[in-house]
Parts: structure tokens; sequence; C-alpha cells
């Protein structure tokens, strides 16, 4: 099975770049990041030591309801071209685990699906959950501060 790992909405990520505001209603906070642990929900690298990058709140879900789940994300400031790679993401290189969980169709948990997952099993464990009829989607996020990675799917 192919995977497809998904940036943050586009829309979303120009509109907050241009002072739109964030999940929370805010507009996001600039920083310059020191190069490490700064990973950019668009093109899913981390953002290079010295550049500028935005915190902000996002909820990768298409409306809020019990199980879209909000957090602090890191963007790049300026421009970035969203990932569109094959494979693992580098952002996903950059920790040793991350927190995997399942979605189906509406958006909703799937429960006991949710597995801290060493890096090198990510696409291994999506792909079982993606085999499975009820599953539309996988979350990755951080085991250690829950937040937002990137969003798995099977290749059409």
């Amino acid at each position: 099975m192919q995977l497809v790992f998904h940036p943050l909405d586009p829309a979303f990520v120009t509109s907050v770049r241009s002072g739109g505001p964030d999940a929370n209603g805010q507009p996001a906070e600039t920083a310059i990041s020191d190069g490490q642990g700064v990973p950019c929900r668009s093109c899913l690298r981390d953002v290079p030591q010295g550049e500028p990058y935005l915190i902000l709140a996002a909820r990768p879900f298409p409306k809020p309801q019990p199980y879209a789940e909000l957090g602090p994300i890191f963007l790049c400031a300026g421009d970035c071209s969203p990932w569109d790679g094959p494979g693992l993401p580098p952002i996903l290189h950059t920790s040793p685990d991350y927190l995997l969980k399942a979605y189906c169709r509406d958006d909703r948990i799937i429960y006991g699906t949710g597995q801290i997952t060493r890096s090198s099993e990510i696409e291994s464990y999506a792909a079982q959950l993606l085999s499975r009829g009820d599953v539309a989607y996988v979350d990755v996020r951080s085991a250690r501060n829950n937040c937002f990675q990137t969003r798995i799917t099977a290749a059409p």
C-alpha cells in the first residue's frame, strides 16, 4: 500500500501567514528557529536555524466536534513548498517515536488504534490501520507533547 503524508491545509496556512486567525481566533506568534525541534506542518521539514517561524493553534479537522483535537503547531513564517514527496517526511525522523491514531470518515477516533509507534514503524502501522474498512485516515502526533504532525491516507 502506498501512503500519502499530507501537509496542513494550504488555505489555512496561507490565511495564517497573511495575518488571519488561528484555530483559537488569534494571530500567530513569531519566533526565530534554533534549528532543533521546530517542525513546519506545511513543508514537513524543520524550520532552519535563524529563520522565522509561526506558533499557532491548529485543528486539522473540517469542523469543531468532540474528537477534533486542537493544539499548538509551527509553520515556516515565509512561503515554503507544501510536502508532496514520497516516503516518510523529514519531520518524522526527528523523534524516536510518535503517536498514531486512526479516524473514521466521520472524523471520530477509532478506539483501540492509538499507539506509540517507533519512527521506523510508522509506515507499516499506518498501512495496517488503513487496510481496515473503517479507517479513513491516520493522524501522527508527537508522543511527548501530543502536537499534530501530519495526516496519512492511502494513495488512491
